[in-house]
């Protein structure tokens, strides 16, 4: 496998610190990388059929990030207000 040179020059630096070969250490990345990817896919093929099926609704992305902000901006009043009393 090719890596760019400053990638090459990082991975022999962190073979010879570890004393791990280079092809193990990209093999352990790689294998973790594709666990995560593997999990990943599975919790969106999840959450799919869970909307497709009806168990769960799907919700304006918009309404969300509205409501999250007014969340946000509630809490920040509540702390200003708790500062306040001291």
């Amino acid at each position: 496998m090719r890596f760019r040179p400053e990638v090459q020059k990082k991975l022999n630096e962190l073979s010879l610190q570890t004393g791990q070969p280079a092809g193990e250490l990209v093999e352990d990345v790689m294998a973790g990388y594709l666990e995560g990817v593997a999990e990943l896919r599975s919790m969106v093929e999840s959450r799919y059929h869970d909307l497709k099926s009806g168990r769960v609704a799907a919700i304006d992305g918009e309404a969300f990030f509205e409501s999250l902000r007014q969340r946000e901006e509630e809490l920040v009043k509540a702390a200003r207000a708790n500062e306040s009393e001291f």
